[in-house]
């Protein structure tokens, strides 16, 4: 099985909330929460990506920050390889839910509240420890 190459952007805003993304029904794993981001494209730089996929789904520009450690995750069907990014949204910007259901700031300790797609859980456990 093939591995697909995902990132995502763990943005926080100036509360120290993160930004949860609630998949839509038109989207695989839809009801799920996840972080914004997607497939990184062939020879693409996956922190370019980073900011195409944020510019397509949120209409916003974001800096990338460090990389998190990656998830490697099998759903049934595909196999992808995850690689978080802490990112901060650049100045004047404000997020839009152009193909996500909703979106929503939530303080970190309550990521635990939200039924999240599976990739996503180590990210936020490991934001956590």
């Amino acid at each position: 099985m093939d591995v697909i190459n995902v990132v995502c952007a763990v943005i926080f805003n100036e509360l120290g909330e993160v930004l949860a993304c609630l998949r839509s029904a038109a989207q695989s794993h839809a009801g799920k929460w996840e972080f914004p981001g997607g497939k990184v494209e062939s020879g693409e730089n996956p922190a370019d990506a980073l900011v195409r996929e944020i510019s397509e789904e949120l209409a916003c520009a974001i800096v990338v920050g460090e990389s998190l450690p990656v998830v490697e995750h099998c759903y049934p069907g595909c196999s992808i390889r995850l690689m978080p990014y802490r990112c901060r949204i650049i100045e004047g910007c404000e997020p839009s839910a152009l193909e996500h259901a909703e979106l929503r700031w939530i303080p970190l300790k309550d990521c635990l509240l939200l039924d999240w797609a599976e990739a996503d859980v180590p990210i936020w456990e490991d934001l956590l420890a």
